[in-house]
């Protein structure tokens, strides 16, 4: 099932940022001969009016062939992209981002409005309460008891579970100083917490600290803080939301391209993504639509960075065109693409490698040839 969500997923973002170049082409007159979804040999299609449709074999994007959009075998027709002046061109390939950035701001709307779920606020709204204590756990052997109440630990105060459990997290198996409160008097314990091996998102192992206690088992959905909103005003909150997110995917590429981030922190690939995906599907509907909305945003503002063979690289190309009269001889252009297509591969491999680390693969095939 959550195969077939990522599926749907990608497919959604794929066609909806081939769908605005196409459109955009034959409103402008441009001839588009096909429209694709996927790369490689074709498993089906069917042709209507000019344009051949047609589902391929790798399913990892999409592209809209117009005719005439190879300056060497351009004509001079008027239903030829190169035809085209640059104003026209240009609106072509921003289209692809634009609907994307669109969608995104529609899937926010739609969270908004139905309600957005708060990850941090239903985290902080566990109360700090422990409702059982695991036999042989070192809170057990410290002598915590169903019904204590955390309050402090290490001098810190604790307002809620998750303030808590990232205090334990932190000590890295250290004995920490925990202060209880038990039938309103308050208690304080030594509890050296026992470092675990446990799994992310992404099925890689990590190792934590935890001291053996746990929660109120809450039904499903007690702890979920929902924010919902009016109609109009889920408006404003979407866009404040897409802002947000444009704001710090571009501050994240910034940090990560001037070293203060690690490409480790900032970029995930389809591996990365999948399990994103799977761990939203399980919070549930309105916080899978908010994840769409991320994608579909990330996906436009990465699409326009003046980097061939993305829009933004075709984009500074029509520019460099109108500042100087005249565009780059094919030859060239053609050397520009191929250096370009050659950066965009070697960062696809680099982002595959970040998500195999992530999920633990390469450290199995090193421990493999050791």
């Amino acid at each position: 099932m959550t195969f077939l969500i990522f599926a749907f997923v990608l497919g959604l973002l794929i066609i909806v940022h081939e769908a605005g170049h196409f459109f955009m082409a034959r409103k402008i007159g441009v001839r588009v001969e096909e429209f694709a979804f996927g790369f490689g040999p074709k498993l089906l299609g069917w042709k209507k009016g000019d344009t051949d449709y047609r589902l391929c074999a790798i399913p990892l994007g999409g592209y809209v062939k117009m005719l005439g959009d190879e300056k060497a075998l351009c004509k001079g027709a008027r239903d030829e992209y190169f035809s085209q002046p640059p104003g026209h061109r240009a609106l072509i390939i921003l289209m692809g981002p634009v609907v994307n950035y669109l969608l995104a701001y529609l899937c926010f709307v739609v969270v908004f409005w139905i309600g957005a779920i708060d990850l941090d606020a239903s985290a902080k709204a566990v109360p700090a309460r422990v409702d059982k204590v695991m036999a042989g756990a070192p809170a057990m052997q410290a002598g915590v008891l169903s019904g204590d109440v955390v309050t402090a630990i290490d001098g810190k105060k604790v307002a809620n579970w998750a303030e808590m459990q990232e205090i334990v997290m932190a000590s890295r198996g250290r004995t920490i100083r925990v202060a209880v409160t038990r039938s309103g008097q308050e208690v304080r314990l030594d509890i050296t917490p026992r470092l675990e091996t446990t799994k992310d998102i992404f099925g890689k192992e990590h190792q934590v600290s935890r001291i053996g206690i746990q929660p109120r088992q809450f039904d499903k959905g007690d702890n979920l803080v929902v924010r919902r909103y009016g109609f109009f005003q889920a408006f404003v909150k979407g866009g404040e939301e897409l802002v947000t997110i444009t704001v710090k995917t571009y501050q994240s590429l910034w940090e990560i391209v001037t070293g203060q981030r690690s490409a480790r922190e900032g970029m995930t690939g389809l591996i990365g993504i999948f399990f994103i995906v799977q761990f939203a599907a399980g919070v549930g509907f309105s916080f899978l639509l908010h994840i769409v909305g991320v994608i579909s945003a990330s996906l436009a503002l990465f699409n326009v960075l003046p980097l061939i063979p993305l829009d933004g690289g075709h984009l500074a190309l029509l520019g460099l065109e109108k500042v100087r009269g005249r565009g780059l001889s094919a030859r060239t252009e053609d050397v520009v693409t191929k250096a370009g297509f050659g950066l965009i591969i070697a960062l696809a491999v680099f982002v595959f490698y970040l998500d195999f680390e992530r999920i633990g693969l390469i450290d199995k095939v090193t421990r493999f040839f050791k």
